[in-house]
């Protein structure tokens, strides 16, 4: 399977998880559901980007497509960022950082894959 193609369906589905059921997407996040009542709204915020991304880059071709996948590639990017500085600044321990942060950067290589092949 295309690399853009298996990372965008992932991105649907990590997305629909998190749109339909924040607390589940919570705990497969490590994150502190019961500690977090805004968890809810932000997992819901997340599943949208994610699902709008993923539809996006499935649905377009060419140029579009390709554009798409570089915007892929800096929003895991940033979400990798957001996971290093989570576990340093202790929002999260070291190993939860570390969960966060390493499908971040493996979707980062997915998109570059994709996006040079």
């Amino acid at each position: 399977m295309n690399p853009v193609t298996g990372l965008s369906l992932g991105r649907i589905a990590i997305g629909a998880a998190a749109l339909a059921s924040p607390a589940l997407a919570g705990k497969l996040f490590r994150l502190d559901t019961a500690g977090n009542p805004q968890l809810p709204y932000l997992s819901r915020m997340f599943g949208s980007r994610e699902i709008a991304l993923g539809a996006a880059t499935l649905l377009a071709s060419g140029t579009a497509r390709r554009n798409l996948v570089a915007a892929g590639i800096a929003v895991d990017a940033a979400d990798a960022f957001a996971g290093v500085v989570a576990a340093r600044d202790g929002y999260v321990s070291k190993p939860v950082g570390g969960y966060l942060t390493v499908p971040a950067l493996a979707a980062v290589a997915a998109g570059v894959a994709g996006w040079k092949g």
